[in-house]
């Protein structure tokens, strides 16, 4: 039998508020303290967990694939053609990680782990897990 839940937030939207997640992450503390002696929680996130910290999306309405091409700044041949577009689209995904704070969203999971062996799953490139205190990322 498996020990392990798993909470998968990848599915959650930029635009649904941090309260939300608490809520979420409120109702699973809950069912595990109840129902089960799991005490392992795999969690996946992605681009919806840090958009709340300002960290534009590429795919949402607003997104950056609305504003670029991929064709244009994520590929050799856009490298090849035109450097300085390639290097400023980087540049300015840079400029906002470093900017962003972890947000609530992002405290709640590292809360989590006061109680459980939390491992989180993510594919964001910024390090905001880690800011907020998460340690198995």
């Amino acid at each position: 039998m498996f020990n392990t839940g798993i909470l998968n937030l990848y599915f959650f939207n930029p635009k649904i508020k941090w309260v939300f997640l608490l809520h979420f992450v409120y109702l699973i503390t809950t069912f595990l303290n109840k129902k089960t002696s799991m005490k392992n929680i795999v969690v996946f996130t992605g681009a919806g967990v840090s958009a709340e910290s300002g960290i534009k999306t590429f795919r949402d309405s607003d997104g950056l694939w609305e504003q670029y091409r991929i064709e244009d700044v994520a590929t050799p041949e856009a490298w090849q053609r035109n450097r300085k577009l390639v290097l400023g689209f980087y540049n300015e995904r840079r400029k906002q990680v470093i900017a962003a704070k972890p947000n609530n969203a992002h405290h709640a999971l590292v809360e989590l782990e006061s109680k459980y062996n939390v491992h989180i799953i993510t594919q964001n490139i910024d390090d905001l897990h880690e800011r907020a205190g998460s340690k198995k990322v």
